[in-house]
């Protein structure tokens, strides 16, 4: 799997504690993802900065966030991020949060095709059709 993007904080220690969820995206771009919110020590109401880069979607604790936590525990995914990256209502999205990091990263599903396909390719041989 690539590595995280440079725009992450750096740490000296592994990343023992990243939790994964599938979300679908209302027609809204919001995603459920209490379960991560909730190890993230999230709230309905706390607000976040997200930022975009390298096909990826990166969710921060800031005070001054554009973005909130909504009252049933969904993270709103900004409209110019989701046409971006080809986020669409009701297709997959793979969350990973990272609590000592207080990050959630949000990946594509178009991104994680391409991953899972060159890395099928590259373990069974042949070549990559996804992307």
């Amino acid at each position: 799997m690539p590595a995280l993007p440079a725009a992450l904080p750096a740490t000296r220690e592994p990343v023992d504690d990243m939790l994964f969820d599938v979300a679908r995206p209302d027609a809204d771009g919001r995603v459920a993802a209490r379960a991560l919110l909730r190890a993230l020590g999230w709230p309905s109401g706390h607000r976040l900065h997200v930022d975009v880069t390298d096909g990826l979607l990166l969710a921060t604790t800031r005070p001054d966030g554009k973005h909130t936590i909504g009252a049933r525990g969904a993270l709103p995914l900004p409209a110019a991020a989701r046409q971006l990256y080809g986020i669409h209502a009701h297709r997959p999205v793979l969350l990973a949060a990272i609590p000592a990091r207080d990050l959630l990263v949000v990946h594509p599903s178009n991104t994680i095709t391409r991953l899972l396909a060159d890395r099928h390719a590259a373990v069974l041989g042949g070549t990559s059709h996804a992307g």
